[in-house]
């Protein structure tokens, strides 16, 4: 049995022995087409029949390393014990691999995720009569928009911002080089600090390049990004742990929800294979832009 077959079977289950909703089957759905996309990433030719439980703690690695929220990663983990519970039910299998599955022991806690509608809160409350409130407002757009590390976000300088393309180019861990496109409510957000705010500054030399600077015309620090994020989510009343790798979570949790090919979130957030060997390839820009508008929340629903 190949994994086509095996997913057409399975929605069957689900529909007339489940009886479940319709949105409920699409979720189960796009958790078994994610392992599937996995083992395409990994060139890991393995049917659904064979698939063992290595494997399975492999992928429950991978979507961790991709830094997806606790309830993210379980509710997919759910969509694969469903899978298996189907092809026992049918006796294609003899054995449940996912039978008391409780994922990889992880060592660091992933930190909270917030919803679209806390960041709405939390970029909406910022104060725009200040010259500094559109450098803060622009600054968590970019975040949000492009899932960047803070450490990317204070060294983005002003040459790798193509706003007519939509697109940052962003350089990571190890000084590796990355496209990342960015939405028109970030681009909007970024282009008013640059023509309204920026241009104003006495830029001190050496940092004539860099995006983002303080009132007296040097970047900012980490410690500056963070101070920000922390007030900004005590001053709406969110009491989740925020910080600014809270909205790098989001980023990548809200495109996987909302349906985002995991090779694209992958490449977008400048993560290496969890395999000795770097596995995937640039994606070309235009793929890249099309996966962002589509399952980006700010894009679908049409913020400017």
């Amino acid at each position: 049995m190949d994994w086509k077959s095996a997913i057409i079977g399975f929605k069957a289950y689900l529909v007339l022995e489940r009886s479940l909703s319709e949105n409920s089957i699409d979720a189960y759905l796009r958790d078994v087409r994610k392992l599937v996309e996995y083992l395409e990433l990994t060139e890991k030719e393995i049917g659904p029949l064979a698939l063992g439980r290595i494997e399975l703690e492999a992928f429950i690695k991978y979507i961790y390393d991709l830094g997806l929220g606790d309830r993210t990663q379980a509710r997919m983990l759910s969509g694969i014990r469903a899978f298996y519970r189907y092809l026992l039910v049918e006796n294609l299998l003899d054995e449940d691999p996912t039978e008391l599955f409780e994922g990889p022991k992880l060592k660091r806690k992933i930190p909270d995720v917030l919803t679209y509608d806390e960041i709405t809160t939390m970029l909406e409350a910022i104060d725009l009569s200040t010259d500094q409130g559109h450098r803060n407002r622009a600054m968590l757009e970019t975040l949000y928009a492009c899932g960047l590390r803070v450490s990317e976000l204070t060294e983005l300088k002003l040459s790798n911002f193509f706003s007519d393309e939509e697109y940052i180019k962003v350089v990571g861990k190890g000084n590796k080089e990355r496209i990342v496109p960015m939405g028109r409510a970030a681009i909007k957000q970024n282009t008013y600090y640059l023509e309204n705010y920026r241009n104003q500054l006495p830029i001190k030399p050496g940092y004539e390049d860099h995006f983002y600077l303080n009132r007296r015309g040097r970047s900012l620090s980490r410690v500056m990004v963070f101070m920000l994020i922390k007030a900004l989510a005590a001053r709406v009343g969110i009491q989740k742990n925020v910080s600014p790798h809270t909205f790098r979570h989001s980023f990548a949790t809200h495109l996987v929800e909302g349906g985002a090919d995991l090779r694209a979130v992958q490449d977008m957030l400048g993560h290496r294979s969890i395999t000795t060997t770097e596995i995937y390839t640039h994606i070309d820009t235009r793929y890249l832009r099309t996966t962002i508008m589509e399952c980006h929340p700010r894009n679908r629903k049409q913020v400017l």
